[in-house]
């Protein structure tokens, strides 16, 4: 069949590309490009190449990604970490494993506002572990919760990835962002049931007893950066603003926060951030031009019928179809970016999910999840690189540290996708599709 030619040649080529260190969208326009000049692929029309790459670049809801990441880099140098971290020490330190908990609690609130996994690492992370190893923790246990907790990010709103999801899937931002919450709130509830067990097993020290006035003292220092999770979920959720608008109110929140409650920001810093964020926007709206010249050909080869017929000739199921798709997905996160890998999967499995019985809500989750996980996991998985560099760890260190945490996070993958509510309920509860 042609089209099993097509899609060897495709993955061979683009494999080829990005292992000698090409950039995973320029990987993915040349091979397109170099696919539909051999004589098997589908006619090259180089007025519609270029029609399809502007397209993929002038989407409105793409402003939604250079805004969210210029409001988290704001609120990484506002000084909002520290409030956050004293106040949940105060509230959750006293428990068993207690700056473990802290790290899961930190990690949770910090998601609502940096949305992304190797933000959370490279910033919270190394104050997370500062912190526990300065108060008797081993560093390896530091590193291991600092690690898992990091991958909530990207699960609670707001999310990069989801954005990028979105764009590429063509669904609403905001529906994906709610459909987010409980899956993220579990992980953080298992990541803090094993800092629990952990700690019993192992005798990790807990702080002192809770002290009320320092917890109400703590909690309104923390209230500005608390409340930022509510102003974005709250907009979106009650129809005041879309998920791009709710970005950009993230962005003048941040700096109001910054300039008039920290005043630990000038125009300096911000001259510095807005120059960060845009190099940052132009490396990922060249991304989304390639990603939609991508979904093109797929169109044009027929690939997604035919990886529609191999998959329900392997099962006609859908949690079982899913369970495969989240197989290869886990495959493909342990040595490729999770950019990467919704560019190359989400514009050849869209138009399979009618086919296949997926809710595109429910799967756009579960893919985030299952990327998330790689950001972990041997031997690519970039947050352990990061830590190795923030922290006083080995790489080898920080991976063993990563080993208690895989089996919980597998289980709440799991769970998402044989329990559709888990991503399902929140969304029908307030009418989003």
């Amino acid at each position: 069949m042609p089209e099993i030619l097509l899609l060897v040649a495709f993955i061979a080529i683009l494999m080829a590309l990005y292992a000698v260190g090409v950039p995973a969208a320029y990987s993915l326009g040349l091979t397109v490009l170099i696919i539909m000049l051999l004589p098997i692929g589908p006619p090259l029309n180089l007025v519609v190449i270029t029609q399809r790459f502007w397209a993929g670049m002038t989407s409105w809801v793409l402003l939604a990604v250079p805004f969210f990441l210029m409001a988290g880099r704001i609120m990484n140098i506002t000084g909002i970490t520290d409030d956050m971290f004293n106040f949940a020490t105060e509230l959750v330190g006293p428990l068993p494993g207690g700056l473990a908990q802290v790290n899961v609690f930190v990690s949770l609130i910090f998601s609502g506002m940096s949305g992304s996994a190797v933000a959370d690492a490279a910033g919270i992370g190394s104050v997370e572990y500062e912190a526990m190893t300065s108060n008797g923790y081993d560093g390896d246990d530091a590193v291991g919760i600092t690690g898992a907790s990091a991958i909530i990010g990207p699960i609670i709103p707001p999310s990069i990835p989801v954005v990028v999801y979105a764009v590429l899937a063509q669904r609403s931002i905001g529906t994906l962002f709610v459909a987010g919450i409980i899956p993220g709130l579990l992980m953080a509830l298992a990541m803090a049931a094993t800092a629990f067990y952990l700690a019993k097993r192992d005798g990790w020290p807990k702080e002192d007893s809770h002290d009320l006035s320092n917890l109400f003292e703590s909690f309104l220092r923390a209230v500005p950066g608390l409340i930022t999770p509510l102003i974005i979920v709250g907009g979106i959720l009650g129809g005041v603003f879309t998920a791009t608008e709710a970005a950009l109110i993230a962005v003048v929140y941040a700096i109001l926060l910054g300039v008039f409650y920290y005043r630990s920001i000038g125009l300096t810093d911000l001259i510095e951030v807005s120059k960060d964020t845009f190099e940052d926007t132009a490396s990922i709206v060249v991304i989304f031009g390639f990603a939609n010249l991508y979904a093109y050909w797929l169109t044009l080869a027929g690939i997604p019928d035919l990886i529609g017929q191999i998959l329900v000739g392997i099962s006609a199921s859908p949690p079982v179809t899913m369970l495969i798709l989240t197989a290869i997905l886990l495959i493909l996160g342990t040595f490729m970016e999770g950019t990467a890998v919704l560019l190359i999967m989400v514009p050849m499995l869209v138009p399979l999910y009618p086919t296949l019985g997926i809710n595109p809500v429910q799967f756009g989750i579960v893919m985030v999840v299952a990327l998330m996980y790689g950001l972990i996991t041997p031997p690519f998985g970039l947050i352990l690189f990061v830590l190795e560099r923030v922290t006083d760890e080995s790489l080898d260190d920080v991976m063993r540290s990563m080993i208690p945490y895989y089996l919980p996070l597998a289980f709440v993958l799991l769970l998402i996708i044989l329990v559709p509510p888990l991503t399902l309920a929140v969304p029908r509860a307030f009418g989003l599709f």
